[in-house]
């Protein structure tokens, strides 16, 4: 029988709301959505509340069987899968799959991954293109092998970064981009004209591998002893989630722990070493390698975010 969008047998494995953008256009479309495999519920504040996965909650509300494994090689979720009789496989931020999940299907599994591969493979690919001052990413979709984000490219679509985008925004841009680039790569496969290209012969002409490990709270903190510019990209690469950090002091000497959100490049001159702070009582600048910032909004600790004018109001500052 030959395969269409209604009779093509799939399950979708993801987590986040990245990921729930694919699955809707997937179900949106037509497209036989056989299960839904999503990280198990985890508790949240101070009553322990059960939290479910974005993913979760959209299959739920659009009848789709869900599974939540907290081991993906235990025998029974391994026989709960086969018997779905899958035909593809479609992974979207999700954790790593063992071999005896992504070498199931007929089809093979592939995977949506937010960069253009081979570079910034690993976690967190849109902060660090950020980060990393980069023009341009995009998403790339790809069969999965044992080394992780290495598998043969199936399409990939490129965006620019603007120069006012941050990560939250590049990420909602190439949420849209990677949903239509799924459907594209689900539609050739039922076409049976899927043309993959190696990875290692896309690292040419300057193009390397590069890596874009998990973010931890230690990698979000402001190194001042940088230029201006790469403290702007740093602030951006990680805004609004998870926010990059420093430490201020009042003037009573009490150190406070700051999300900085959005900052900008200055001309102002201040004098001593990087991370000395000038305010004039509405605005904030910090010293830099060879230059400054002005910070335009920050979040104290325990508190709400707030433009640098209001917050200089009520917290007085040992500048």
């Amino acid at each position: 029988m030959a395969l269409d969008k209604s009779t093509l047998r799939i399950v979708f494995f993801g987590t986040p709301d990245f990921a729930v953008e694919s699955l809707r256009r997937l179900v949106e479309n037509g497209y036989n959505i056989v299960g839904v495999v999503t990280m198990p519920d985890k508790e949240a504040g101070r009553g322990h509340k059960l939290i479910q996965s974005p993913v979760k909650q959209y299959a739920l509300e659009h009848g789709l069987k869900v599974m939540q494994p907290e081991k993906l090689k235990s025998p029974e979720f391994v026989e709960e899968l086969r018997a779905l009789h899958a035909d593809l496989q479609i992974v979207i931020a999700f954790r790593m799959l063992p071999e005896i999940v992504w070498n199931m299907p007929p089809l093979g599994t592939f995977n949506l991954h937010a960069s253009l591969l081979p570079k910034y493979r690993g976690a967190a690919p849109i902060n660090w293109a950020v980060i990393n001052g980069e023009k341009e990413t995009g998403v790339t979709t790809f069969f999965l092998k044992h080394e992780i984000d290495t598998g043969d490219v199936i399409r990939q679509h490129k965006i620019v970064i603007e120069d006012d985008d941050n990560v939250g925004s590049v990420h909602d841009k190439l949420m849209a981009l990677g949903a239509s680039t799924v459907i594209e790569t689900v539609e050739s496969i039922i076409n049976g004209d899927v043309k993959t290209v190696a990875q290692t012969d896309m690292c040419v002409n300057g193009v390397e591998a590069t890596p874009a490990p998990k973010i931890y709270k230690e990698t979000c903190k402001i190194d001042w002893d940088k230029s201006p510019c790469d403290v702007r990209n740093f602030v951006r690469g990680l805004s609004p989630y998870p926010a990059a950090w420093t430490e201020i002091e009042d003037i009573s000497g009490t150190i406070h722990s700051v999300k900085i959100f959005e900052v900008a490049e200055s001309d102002v001159v201040i004098e001593g070493n990087p991370g000395v702070m000038l305010t004039d009582g509405n605005r904030l600048w910090v010293k830099c390698h060879d230059g400054a910032v002005e910070v335009k909004s920050l979040q104290l600790a325990g508190k709400k975010r707030m433009p640098i004018d209001a917050f200089l109001r009520g917290f007085r500052l040992k500048a």
